[in-house]
């Protein structure tokens, strides 16, 4: 779905689908930003 946006911002330069482009990319990254922050919070966990 990202790619499709992603070629339609390109050939029309609609900014409305770049943010679309970007909130479908955002749905898939929470998971990644959440792992990421228990593992720095694991991290601090262990030096305290």
């Amino acid at each position: 779905m990202v790619d499709i946006t992603w070629k339609i911002f390109s050939e029309t330069g609609n900014i409305e689908t770049y943010l679309l482009m970007k909130e479908l990319e955002n749905e898939h990254r929470p998971n990644e930003v959440t792992q990421t922050e228990n593992e720095v919070n694991e991290s601090l966990d262990t030096r305290v």
